[in-house]
């Protein structure tokens, strides 16, 4: 999954990010309001997590004018602000979370989790696709219950078709979920990652359909 990281501090940026890579996230990271906006108007994230307190551009305005253009990303606040007026700001333009800072790493990515179970409509920490199961915690999937070998980027392509089974998932949204600022990938990387996927998954019965200029699909079980 991919998100959005926006912190001016260099230290808590990157160990932030580099905590959420290591968690499976693709993250991208902008250190002021100005470039977060920017890359909120040319890329989709799952999930923006927002400082308040940011040169260029105040992270309450980056918010506003997100929500302003109707789009439904889902945002964690965290930020040293803990006043009551603004968790009540924050909250009223559209905010999902509000953390107040210092907060440990392994909560962060529990909220992240909580965010992203919602917007996909996802009760359980597991997904199931029988004779799959993907446990989205611990970033693995099992059959029946033994491990069933996925590379990193293969378990992101799984995880991103799971949560929109019986949806078409195009390239692109595809690509971004695999591949940030640092490590660009081009479409022809998506077509790569999707065979090697395919080839392991038909080996347990199931099939990723291809929906010729619209991306690809795997259909709900019936």
């Amino acid at each position: 999954m991919r998100i959005l990281l926006v912190e001016d501090d260099a230290i808590l940026g990157n160990a932030t990010s580099v905590y959420l890579r290591n968690n499976g996230y693709v993250v991208d990271w902008a250190q002021d309001g100005k470039q977060a906006d920017l890359a909120l108007h040319e890329d989709m994230y799952e999930v923006v997590i927002l400082d308040l307190g940011l040169p260029q551009m105040d992270g309450l305005n980056v918010l506003k004018r997100l929500r302003a253009r109707k789009i439904s990303t889902s945002v964690i606040i965290l930020t040293a602000r803990d006043a009551l007026e603004d968790r009540i700001a924050g909250l009223d333009l559209g905010a999902d979370d509000y953390l107040i800072k210092p907060i440990k790493l392994p909560e962060l990515t529990a909220r992240l989790r909580v965010q992203i179970r919602r917007k996909h409509a996802v009760s359980a920490a597991t997904i199931e696709y029988p004779p799959l199961t993907l446990h989205v915690k611990e970033r693995l999937v099992t059959q029946l219950g033994e491990p069933f070998a996925l590379s990193p980027r293969e378990f992101s392509l799984l995880e991103t078709l799971l949560m929109r089974v019986g949806k078409v998932v195009s390239k692109e949204s595809l690509l971004g979920n695999i591949s940030d600022w640092d490590d660009s990938l081009g479409n022809n990387a998506i077509e790569v990652y999707m065979h090697r996927l395919r080839k392991k998954l038909l080996q347990v019965g199931i099939e990723i359909r291809t929906v010729r200029g619209l991306g690809y699909l795997l259909d709900k079980q019936s």
